[in-house]
């Protein structure tokens, strides 16, 4: 045993020049098998489709070999991976396989629906006067050189601006109340948001009408659209910034009391900085909802070919009502301005979508550039105010060490 640990301990360790060449670890949860699977099911199922629809049955339908496909697929993957694997790993592989192939179906329809909008429009959307002049005197036969969209892109930021500047303060101040004011009434209220979420657009535009316009006898105007868009926006707004809240801990809160602060401003400082990022995901999701809707500004802002940029007076279109005004037109030329409208919608959605994580994509005290310069600044004049206190406290220190009058 001694000569053992003798041995043991003057054993010279392996260095690594002796030892080869460092072999690298793939950390990728993704194997070569894995791959080799992958590659040898879909071409399995396409081979076994071809023959199928080609030489046994009298298929013809390209959906009927798409699905008929992607079946075979998943059961041909299935299979191989049991080769190598136990059950759960099959599971496992094969729910991952479905979920990320759906996933991938939804981008691909999203980019289907973009890029055919961005197609058709193309024709209109190559003009500068598409973007700076209206249709006020543009017949359906004119050139795409004449006419364009730029009454309907003002319509839509006044109408959506109206619409966010009720709908942002109403669904936060709602959203703290259903969260931070429990009760049979908040209870109510929840009850009453979650109803009016599923409610048809068509019925917002026809209580606007009917109270705004036919009650209170004000004419048809962007502002008439901008109410019926808030309608449809502050459920959608309330019911997510309530999820959001919800989810802000309960020891902030708690820690927010102990330092003595009061409840609305808990709210203030701890709340509603912590959940930003989450709230500013429901304003998004509310202006999603509203800048697409037709029907209600089709029944509260009426028609206007011309470029009219008071909301509160005259009729006024947006860009939804004018894609769906333009794409009825059995010519060309109104199609193609529809498409273009379309494309230029989806881009103002990007744009607010954008502009929105910007200003609140920071985290819970995440300060921005402008913000920590004014902070660098007032701790450099505090160390400049301080630095000129020394000599009257050493002189206190000193007196009251000494025990004389300083």
């Amino acid at each position: 045993m001694t000569d053992l640990l003798k041995t043991l301990r003057t054993t010279t360790p392996i260095r690594e020049d002796d030892a080869g060449p460092e072999v690298r670890r793939s950390t990728s949860p993704v194997t070569t098998e894995d791959r080799l699977a992958l590659g040898g099911a879909l071409a399995g199922s396409v081979a076994l489709t071809f023959l199928l629809f080609g030489w046994i049955a009298p298929f013809d339908s390209l959906l009927g070999f798409v699905v008929v496909a992607y079946v075979l697929f998943i059961g041909l993957y299935a299979v191989l991976v049991s080769l190598d694997q136990n059950r759960v790993a099959v599971r496992d592989r094969v729910a991952a396989v479905i979920w990320q192939s759906l996933a991938a179906l939804l981008l691909l329809a999203l980019l289907f629906v973009v890029g055919y909008a961005l197609y058709r429009g193309r024709p209109a959307l190559t003009h500068l006067n598409f973007f700076t002049q209206n249709m006020g005197g543009t017949g359906p036969l004119a050139p795409l050189t004449q006419g364009g969209v730029l009454h309907a892109m003002v319509g839509s930021l006044e109408q959506i601006g109206i619409a966010l500047a009720i709908t942002v303060p109403l669904g936060l101040m709602c959203a703290v109340f259903l969260n931070e004011v429990p009760g049979a009434y908040a209870r109510f209220v929840r009850t009453v948001v979650e109803a009016m979420t599923a409610l048809p657009s068509i019925v917002a535009g026809l209580f606007i009408y009917a109270t705004f316009i036919l009650i209170l006898h004000f004419e048809k105007s962007g502002l008439a659209a901008g109410l019926a868009l808030s309608v449809m926006m502050l459920p959608i707004i309330i019911r997510a910034a309530d999820v959001v809240i919800r989810l802000v801990p309960s020891s902030l809160r708690e820690a927010s009391y102990a330092l003595g602060s009061g409840q609305w401003r808990t709210i203030w400082t701890v709340v509603l900085p912590t959940s930003r990022s989450g709230l500013t995901t429901a304003v998004i999701l509310g202006t999603a909802r509203g800048i697409g809707e037709t029907s209600p500004v089709l029944l509260t802002a009426g028609a206007n070919p011309s470029l009219n940029a008071d909301p509160l007076s005259g009729p006024q279109v947006s860009l939804p009502l004018a894609t769906f005004q333009l794409v009825a037109s059995p010519q060309p030329n109104m199609i193609a301005r529809g498409f273009g409208c379309a494309g230029l919608l989806m881009a103002l959605v990007l744009l607010l979508f954008l502009l929105a994580r910007v200003l609140g994509g920071r985290g819970p005290g995440e300060l921005s550039r402008g913000q920590q310069h004014r902070r660098v600044l007032a701790s450099r004049r505090d160390a400049d105010r301080m630095s000129r206190r020394p000599a009257p406290l050493a002189q206190a220190t000193a007196a009251t060490t000494t025990g004389t009058r300083p």
